[in-house]
Formats: C-alpha cells, sequence, structure tokens
C-alpha cells in the first residue's frame, strides 16, 4: 500500500465504531498469529513417508505450502507426520502454546483462544504427544531418585468400578495401592531428568527403567527405602541412602536427595493447576512438567517449534 494511500485508510480508522475497532485489532492480531505460525512450521527438508529430499512444490492449501515427493510420488505439507497435522484454527495456535506455558485450564484456554472446549481438549493432548516422548537418556555423576505418588484417576470415564470420587480427593492408603500410582523420578546434578510410572515398586522394575540411562559408574542417592537398597544390591551399584526420618538430610556435603525432592514439589504443585489428571493422560503432562522445568523462558513460537516435529510415518523405501 502506498504511503497516500494509508494516511486515507487510518483516515477511516476514526470513523470505525468501537465494536468495528475491535474486530479490526482481532483480525490484524489473528493475520500476525498466523504468520508467526507459518514461519515456525512451514519448512520442510524431505518427505515424512520415505526420507528423500527430492521434493517440488504442488500447490498451497490452508495457507500451507504442499510438496509432492518425487520418490514415493506422495504429497505433503509441512504439518504431515505431527501432532498437528489436520488441526484447525491454525490462527490462534500462538495463542494456545502460551496457555501450554501458563498451565492454563482446558475451560480458559477455550475462552481465550475463542473455541470450544472439546477443540482444546483434544489439541493438548496431540501437543504433549511429542512432550512425553522428550525424556532424558543419558543421566551421569550422582543421580538422585525418589518416587512421588498421585491418586489414580479414571476421570472423564462414564463407568467406573467403585463410587465416584470428588475431584481433589485424597487416598486412604499411603504408598502404592490401587488408589495411587507412584512415578519414579531420577535426576542428575545437572538437571536432566528422566521419570516413568511405576504399576509396582520393586528392584526389577527400577532396572528396567533406570539402568538404560544411567551411567554404569553413577552415584545414586536415594532414601532408605527397602526396594532401593536390594535394587542397588542385586545390580552391585553404588547407593548412598539419606535417613530423613532420623533428620538427615546431608552427609558430607554431597550426600542427599534435595534435588530431586525439589523437583517432586514442583510437580506436585503444578499438578494441582488441573484438579486431577486422567491416570491414562499422566505419561503426557510428566512430559509437558520435565520441558517446561528445563525451558526456563520457552516463547511461544519455540514450544510450537518443538511440538511440530516430524516423526516417520513409515519405514523408508528400501
Amino acid at each position: 500500500m502506498q504511503n497516500r494511500a494509508f494516511s486515507h485508510f487510518l483516515e477511516q480508522l476514526k470513523n470505525l465504531t468501537p465494536s468495528q475497532k475491535e474486530k479490526v485489532v482481532s483480525h490484524l492480531h489473528q493475520n500476525t498469529s498466523m504468520e508467526k505460525v507459518e514461519s515456525t512450521v512451514d519448512s520442510v527438508d524431505s518427505c515424512p513417508y520415505c526420507s528423500s529430499q527430492e521434493l517440488h512444490k504442488w500447490g498451497i492449501r490452508d495457507n500451507l505450502q504442499r510438496y509432492r515427493c518425487k520418490s514415493c510420488h506422495k504429497t505433503f505439507n509441512a504439518l504431515t507426520g505431527t501432532p498437528l497435522a489436520r488441526l484447525r484454527y491454525k490462527e490462534v495456535w500462538i495463542d494456545f502454546a502460551q496457555d501450554l506455558i501458563e498451565g492454563v485450564s482446558v475451560r480458559k484456554s477455550a475462552t481465550h483462544c475463542g473455541v470450544n472446549k472439546n477443540t482444546t481438549f483434544r489439541w493438548r493432548h496431540k501437543m504433549l504427544n511429542n512432550a512425553k516422548k522428550d525424556i532424558a537418556k543419558h543421566l551421569n555423576g550422582i543421580v538422585e531418585f525418589d518416587e512421588t505418588y498421585f491418586l489414580d484417576s479414571h476421570k472423564g470415564e462414564r463407568n467406573l468400578d467403585r463410587e465416584p470420587r470428588h475431584r481433589g480427593g485424597s487416598a486412604t492408603q499411603r504408598g502404592i495401592s490401587s488408589q495411587q500410582i507412584a512415578v519414579l523420578v531420577a535426576r542428575d546434578r545437572s538437571g536432566h531428568t528422566m521419570d516413568a510410572i511405576l504399576f509396582k515398586s520393586n528392584k526389577d522394575t527400577l532396572a528396567e527403567v533406570m539402568l538404560p540411562v544411567v551411567d554404569e559408574d553413577a552415584l545414586f542417592c536415594s532414601d532408605s527405602k527397602t526396594s532401593y537398597r536390594a535394587f542397588a544390591k542385586k545390580y552391585h551399584l553404588t547407593l548412598e541412602t539419606i535417613n530423613a526420618s532420623a533428620k538427615e538430610y546431608v552427609r558430607d556435603t554431597i550426600y542427599h536427595i534435595q534435588n530431586v525432592n525439589a523437583y517432586d514439589s514442583r510437580l506436585k504443585a503444578w499438578m494441582k493447576h488441573f484438579n486431577g489428571v486422567a491416570t491414562k493422560y499422566l505419561e503426557g503432562y510428566l512430559g509437558w512438567m520435565r520441558l517446561l522445568d528445563r525451558e526456563k523462558s520457552i516463547s511461544p513460537e519455540l514450544l510450537l517449534g518443538m511440538i511440530s516435529k516430524r516423526n516417520m510415518i513409515c519405514q523408508p523405501l528400501m
């Protein structure tokens, strides 16, 4: 637009009614958000079906460039094979990503984005699909580990084999039971975090989740739970136990579990925002917390970029 035409446009804005001005501001905000989304996700380096890099453009649909693979002849866009594929209302994804960062509830996020609550619920769990896979694959040095517990929840289910429980209720039994789910959290002194849902807590389940990701020469720190000592003894690991019940919190200045306990406290406090999380979705929420704890000042654009990481749809063609 030329300067004279732009000046005339600005003069016309003065004649708009308040409701018309709100519509203009909303439209400009949506356009800006859409441009941010396109700049974040609209890049393709290879085919999501066969990983070939021989591509050519194949038209534009829904404001996204489509491509056609010269090897397998399939068409796709930048979102194909990502959790964002086939989702609509791209113009409010930036707003929704900000809600994810702030831990806003599904209903409040729906109001903020101007969509139905079922839409934000579906978006949340699709977008958390990648977050739950983003877990530390390597822990070294001093590794602290401990368990924290969450109520077993069937939130949203219609057919229960027990009396329904009011949200925010408490268990009547301690430790792992039919009422609670144990989450093992392991964290090294560099801040790398691994967690896993345990339906049994014994030396074998501990070995199954921890041995693949922890260095052989790592030094373990935990409380004095019997299964932890049995785990260390069976697999010949160096374990330093802290007896908190005897008011022992730090030994020799380096042996403690304050790092992992602080993370557990942050996790429990953050989970309270959601008034109970269904157990079937717990893994996604754990991944969400790990991401937010690691990326202290993450932006909505960066979060969308991480969410839209593509997974291979099928094995490469031979």
